[in-house]
């Protein structure tokens, strides 16, 4: 038979102590169900809290490396459209050539064509200084940086290079976007020199320049066309590895709604009768009054 002490009531204590244990897991799962979060702080899973933090990171990297492509790929519908015009340009310069080519126009017609071919050069020449990005020039000898991210904080992102190249109406064209190089076809320039390509005393070489400016153009658009679809190409990649390293981010950060909410209902059941014990086992206390009776 037990013995009855009044100083230690070991049953009440052992119904404090676990009815203590119970509240602080009842109050971690409300926590948990009102932030959403199974880690709210470096004691619910130190581990699991660091392996989180670092996955996170790699998104926040990941999202703005597709911000970053997106912007290159803007630059280069900037090139592209700009392009777009000069072939418009050099259209008109072909129809001009071809109508001072005619013996049929006189020397002051072919003077008047000739102006506005001028003219077409000097488009070409503004086009070429104008057309920039956020204030930088995109027909230059400067390229522009693409950083897209691998997700890896520790190796840093991939560099991709946009060099859209220099475009005056007596220069070569080049573009390279990334790996891809492309260059011009060899001349006298995208038109040519002024001496030479002029319709009053030259139009069959001014023609035939026009049209080989054409193929540059259209090579340097095709260029451009295939950097966007890199660019593009890149970023579908980045934003799968993005939802995936979330989801795995989200695996580990994130509370099971279903299994917080039996917890709740397991804890607040023993909240109750943990609160039952307890008095009952204060109650047991009062039978020692009974001998002295």
């Amino acid at each position: 038979m037990g013995s009855f002490s009044v100083l230690n009531n070991i049953p009440s204590i052992n119904g404090q102590n676990a009815l203590t244990v119970n509240n602080l897991n009842l109050a971690r799962t409300l926590n948990r169900l009102s932030t959403g979060k199974r880690i709210n702080s470096g004691a619910d899973d130190a581990a699991g809290l660091q392996i989180a933090d670092s996955l996170r990171g790699n998104v926040m990297a990941l999202n703005q490396a597709i911000r970053n492509a997106n912007d290159g790929i803007s630059v280069l519908q900037i090139a592209d459209g700009a392009l777009s015009q000069v072939t418009e340009l050099l259209w008109r310069a072909v129809t001009l050539a071809e109508q001072a080519e005619s013996d049929l126009v006189s020397t002051t017609g072919k003077a008047a064509l000739n102006q506005e071919f001028q003219q077409i050069q000097q488009e070409i020449d503004r086009i070429g200084r104008d057309t920039n990005f956020n204030g930088q020039s995109l027909f230059g000898t400067t390229a522009f940086t693409s950083v897209t991210s691998s997700g890896d904080l520790g190796t840093g992102g991939q560099v991709l290079d946009i060099f859209v190249g220099d475009l005056t109406a007596r220069s070569y064209i080049q573009v390279s976007i990334g790996a891809l190089n492309f260059t011009g076809t060899a001349g006298a320039g995208l038109i040519g020199e002024a001496s030479a390509a002029s319709l009053t005393n030259n139009a069959t070489l001014a023609l035939t320049q026009i049209q080989n400016a054409l193929n540059v153009v259209a090579i340097m658009r095709g260029s451009i066309g295939a950097g966007m679809n890199r660019l593009q190409a890149a970023i579908n990649v980045i934003a799968t590895q993005s939802q995936n390293t979330l989801s795995a981010e989200s695996t580990i950060r994130d509370a099971n709604v279903a299994e917080e909410i039996s917890n709740l209902t397991k804890f607040q059941i023993l909240a109750q009768t943990g609160i039952a014990a307890l008095a009952q086992a204060n109650a047991n206390s009062q039978n020692v009054l009974g001998l002295l009776r």
